[in-house]
């Protein structure tokens, strides 16, 4: 989604993620040589929500079949296309779905925020435009994400779970910066009240594999492209792997896998005993240097208050004598 006053921010989309989708079409209110889909709509927030009805109107007239996923962006939200792939692949296109960074308030089932984008399967879109045609949706706000997620659930598409397998995130409202610095505990911030699985703030907040970032802008977006696909640390050998992770987990017989976990507790255990033996002959060895130390110290002190005490007394004899 974007606007005519906004195309640059679209442009910078051109030369970074967009380059990954297999079809990019740039929704805005006047058909331009940028190119951009003309929807006829007045811009404006108040009319977010009808130029997201047009456009998904138009890609289900036009291009319904050229895809099984259809993802809904703004022109300030960075996406990662592999990982948006790989978090979809374990969901069927042909089921009514939409997934993204699920909100709880106002609508039952909840609704998926608008700024960290979210998708619609092939056959919720089909439910989407067909309730605008009989009835069973209208334009129910202007607060474009909430509405959507009411015609949602009208058309019973379902809510999926974007998260990972460890529960963390993978579509975010806001820049990194606000999920990824590390907090004492304390209430939910207000970016994070509507969210309906618990938050977790800092490192562990966020997925390994993230979909979503918004509110970035240019410098950021090709910031975001150069951390994502080019930098690498010398050496680094990348180690959680999911795809391998679940096929032990399903190759495995129950017996078999319960077996493995016990040997890797008893492992974990033997470890732990070691690391505190070391640990505790480690802590013994520095008592008894640090002994040795203030035993030394001790002695050199005592020495220096007996020259001091010495010194003292021939000054008073000294003194003693010479008043004689």
């Amino acid at each position: 989604m974007t606007a005519p006053n906004y195309l640059s921010r679209a442009k910078h989309i051109k030369e970074t993620w967009a380059k990954r989708c297999d079809k990019v079409l740039y929704m805005s209110s006047e058909k331009t040589d940028f190119p951009t889909v003309g929807l006829n709509v007045s811009e404006g927030r108040d009319n977010l929500y009808w130029k997201t009805i047009r456009a998904f109107q138009y890609v289900h007239r036009h291009h319904l079949n050229d895809a099984d996923w259809f993802l809904k962006a703004d022109d300030d939200t960075f996406v990662v296309i592999d990982n948006l792939r790989y978090t979809l692949s374990k969901y069927d296109p042909e089921k009514p779905l939409y997934l993204g960074r699920r909100f709880t308030p106002f609508i039952k089932q909840g609704y998926m925020s608008g700024g960290a984008g979210y998708v619609l399967s092939k056959e919720a879109l089909r439910r989407f435009v067909d309730g605008f045609r009989s009835g069973k949706c209208d334009h129910y706000s202007n607060i474009e994400d909430m509405a959507l997620g009411k015609c949602m659930e009208t058309v019973e598409v379902e809510p999926a779970d974007s998260r990972d397998r460890k529960g963390r995130q993978t579509f975010h409202p806001y820049p990194p910066d606000y999920y990824l610095v590390r907090q004492s505990p304390r209430p939910r911030p207000w970016f994070l009240l509507y969210d309906h699985y618990e938050p977790i703030e800092g490192p562990q907040c966020c997925s390994d594999f993230i979909v979503s970032f918004h509110y970035i802008y240019a410098i950021q977006m090709y910031t975001l492209e150069y951390f994502t696909y080019h930098l690498r640390p010398y050496g680094y050998k990348y180690r959680f792997n999911p795809d391998k992770q679940d096929e032990i987990n399903t190759t495995l017989s129950g017996s078999a896998s319960l077996t493995r976990k016990r040997k890797m507790d008893v492992d974990v255990l033997q470890y732990l005993e070691r690391a505190d033996e070391r640990f505790l002959q480690h802590s013994k060895d520095m008592n008894t240097a640090l002994l040795q130390k203030m035993e030394e110290d001790n002695r050199a002190l005592l020495g220096l208050m007996g020259r001091m005490v010495a010194v003292m007394e021939a000054k008073q004899r000294n003194e003693d004598q010479t008043g004689k």
